[in-house]
């Protein structure tokens, strides 16, 4: 017995459509940017109907990333401002466990820095006086995470982290040159509060309430004893040049404006240590 052949189509009538990516499959259902026929497996959810894989990939280019307010990529969660507080949890841990040998260490010692150790610029930003002394890095942690996540988003995770650290830098180097030894991330944590002064200027906010928070804290910087005023100075000043450099900077080339800035500040601050002797060193302060 022999096959026969399909009877042809009846005047008028049209050819089953199928999915352009698979031929094979019979559809109805066609992309509504291309109109092209799409199988289920080619349909992609869109605000209206379906779209081929094609579209999708095409729109998603056309669609702007999401921006922080000073450039970067938009921050949802403040992945920084939680590794930065771990780290310094993790540092005082440490000094629980051995107290003398990781200050003896780590610890910003201006002499220390003139002699080559120069890990202490940065380390001595992530440790706090050792128990039973806990005010330090509560007080510390709880600014970092009250300002932290705020700037973060503001100034996106690249900036923020650079801000942090050349204020902990610029907080050191002040030490270095005016005084002998200290230790804590209130370098940082003031570069955060003239930041943020700067970005509440900048973004036409009222910044009474934020300088009214950097007079009490300068304040308690030389009431309080024990407390270095150079470290605290150091770095608000630091804060305040690096964050007026990324939040004034032009829309246009704003990247490389903002990384200029922060590249300028790490290298007048490099200069300022190898340039300069100690002052503890030049009047006789150490022993």
């Amino acid at each position: 017995m022999t096959s026969q052949p399909p009877p042809p189509p009846q005047p008028g009538a049209q050819a089953v459509p199928t999915c352009y990516r698979h031929p094979d499959r019979e559809t109805y259902v066609r992309c509504q940017r291309c109109e092209r026929s799409i199988c289920p497996d080619c349909m992609r959810e869109a605000a209206v109907g379906h779209q081929c894989p094609e579209c999708v990939r095409d729109g998603s280019r056309e669609v702007r990333q999401a921006q922080a307010t000073f450039g970067g990529a938009a921050v949802a969660t403040p992945r920084v401002t939680w590794t930065l507080l771990v780290l310094n949890v993790l540092a005082y841990g440490a000094e629980v466990l051995r107290p003398n040998e990781v200050i003896r260490q780590f610890e910003m010692w201006s002499l220390g820095v003139y002699n080559g150790e120069w890990w202490r610029l940065i380390t001595s930003a992530f440790l706090h006086a050792p128990p039973p002394s806990f005010w330090h890095i509560l007080f510390n942690m709880w600014a970092l995470y009250a300002l932290g996540p705020e700037l973060e988003r503001r100034l996106g995770s690249g900036r923020f982290a650079a801000l942090y650290l050349l204020s902990a830098l610029g907080g050191s180097v002040a030490v270095y040159l005016f005084g002998t030894e200290a230790l804590g991330a209130s370098t940082a944590i003031y570069g955060l509060f003239g930041a943020l002064f700067v970005v509440a200027r900048r973004l036409g906010y009222d910044a009474r309430g934020v300088l009214w928070l950097i007079g009490i804290n300068v304040v308690l910087t030389f009431v309080v004893p024990g407390i270095s005023w150079q470290g605290h100075l150091g770095g608000l000043v630091t804060g305040v040049i690096v964050a007026a450099g990324f939040a004034y900077a032009p829309r246009q080339n704003r990247t490389l404006v903002q990384a200029g800035v922060a590249a300028a500040v790490l290298v007048a601050l490099v200069l300022l240590v190898t340039m300069l002797p100690p002052y503890g060193l030049l009047q006789g302060a150490f022993t």
